[in-house]
């Protein structure tokens, strides 16, 4: 990689020092840039030896990179993109996050959380629709939930499941609002506002639809926890 810790690539300054002061590479956010911008990023990230991961990109800007780079994984529900470069060899996985779901709907943000750690080198298990609607079905997956570094739980509605999970662990538990709900949901905001007044201690929570914000915490959170061993 070279020396230069920016790249001007026209309308985007590109950050090549992220991994260096952050422990990852700049993570592109897809929504609102063209093709031809997101092809740009994308091929300098791959000179400079890194994975290319692409948030929220438009099914348009997919169908036009996809011929330009062959090798990339698009991830449809997820809504991300990944261009890895000739040769790379994905880091090693380390640590464990679960992610839980309250109900099938909002599976296009854990989608966006695993694909996210997946990124990371974190190993994950994705455990869906265990909603406090139907209090008998977390219990029964206790097993899958208990033991990891931290875990996920990803809720719309009024999304008491945070608080639900965090009375089982010992591990942080990091919220997802998401907009899944009626009218008094408020695209979310009522999630949200469930969620940051928890009771539960170690529940932390991120913003509304944020699958990409909270897989990433949750993957620092596993990766220094097994770096430190």
């Amino acid at each position: 990689m070279s020396d230069k810790k920016t790249s001007d690539l026209g309308d985007v300054r590109l950050d090549r020092d992220r991994r260096r002061r952050c422990g990852f590479a700049e993570v592109v956010y897809g929504e609102g840039k063209s093709a031809d911008t997101l092809q740009r990023v994308i091929t300098q990230l791959l000179q400079d030896g890194e994975e290319a991961f692409v948030t929220r990109i438009a099914p348009a800007a997919v169908v036009e990179l996809l011929p330009i780079f062959p090798q990339a994984r698009h991830h449809a529900q997820a809504r991300t993109l990944r261009v890895c470069p000739v040769g790379f060899q994905p880091p090693a996985k380390q640590g464990k996050v679960a992610i839980v779901t309250a109900g099938t709907t909002d599976l296009p943000v854990a989608e966006e959380a695993r694909e996210t750690l997946d990124w990371m080198g974190v190993s994950t298990d994705l455990i869906c629709d265990v909603g406090v609607a139907g209090p008998h079905r977390l219990p029964e997956q206790l097993p899958r939930i208990l033991g990891n570094d931290a875990i996920v739980v990803v809720a719309g509605m009024e999304a008491a499941l945070p608080s639900v999970v965090a009375g089982y662990v010992n591990c942080p538990v990091i919220g997802v609002p998401t907009s899944v709900g009626y009218g008094a949901n408020f695209g979310g905001l009522a999630a949200l506002l469930s969620m940051i007044n928890s009771c539960a201690a170690h529940v932390v929570v991120v913003n509304i639809d944020a699958g990409f914000k909270g897989g990433y915490v949750a993957g620092m959170i596993a990766r220094r926890r097994h770096d430190e061993h």
